[in-house]
């Protein structure tokens, strides 16, 4: 699944391009769950293979339930450490295949 180009931005990060992109709204299940979370997905930018997709610990803004007060925004750095923490746990960007769905939980990063 490749990601739009869209809205999406791109970073480096071992001399290697990759596009990223944040989810815009909440998904119906988040809500009516009570687990709206930001979600960001992550691909090579010039031979997109295996996305990775993050849900993260990270309340998203448009969600009825977030307060101003709860929003952490993601920066590109937060981005950077978490492609190379996904890469550490076996991300393969060059390979096509299902996505590579992790998590974080106050900060550290599982597979799912």
């Amino acid at each position: 699944m490749a990601i739009s180009k869209k809205g999406s931005r791109s970073i480096v990060v071992n001399d290697i391009n990759y596009s990223w992109l944040i989810r815009r709204k909440v998904t119906y299940n988040q809500e009516i769950f009570g687990t709206p979370q930001l979600n960001v997905a992550i691909e090579r930018a010039d031979q997109p293979g295996s996305t990775l997709v993050i849900h993260t610990d990270r309340p998203h803004s448009k969600s009825i339930e977030t307060k101003a007060t709860d929003i952490i925004p993601i920066t590109p750095k937060d981005v950077a450490t978490w492609i190379s923490n996904a890469l550490e746990l076996g991300w393969n960007p060059n390979v096509p295949g299902p996505q590579f769905l992790v998590q974080l939980i106050e900060g550290a990063m599982s597979r799912r």
